[in-house]
């Protein structure tokens, strides 16, 4: 990703799954003289994104970032205390520990 499309992404992450407008993402994610040089400036990069896959937009031509694929619906998030203590008692946990996943999914695009 270059640097303009890394703060789009991290200024969409924020929003969650709500929808934003092109033009307060053009307002936000970069800095003030970038948005007063060329208001404009973040469409072109959120259509590219949009069509690589990485952003979505709904009919009213608002973006978000795409949803990860689930993979699996019953793995849950364990601390590293929790899942030694559970190993220790011979109970397997598949996946615990793995918060590096979702970056590494945005990474490969």
């Amino acid at each position: 990703m270059s640097s303009d499309e890394r703060d789009i992404f991290n200024y969409l992450q924020t929003w969650g799954d709500e929808f934003i407008n092109p033009k307060e993402v053009c307002r936000r994610a970069g800095t003030k003289k970038r948005f007063y040089d060329d208001p404009e400036w973040a469409r072109p990069i959120m259509s590219a994104m949009a069509d690589r896959g990485i952003l979505e937009s709904d009919m009213s031509g608002r973006y978000r970032v795409k949803a990860e694929p689930k993979k699996g619906h019953n793995k849950r998030w364990v601390s590293p205390d929790i899942e030694k203590i559970l190993n220790d008692n011979g109970v397997d946990i598949e996946g615990a520990g793995d918060s590096s996943a979702a970056d590494d999914h945005f990474e490969s695009l």
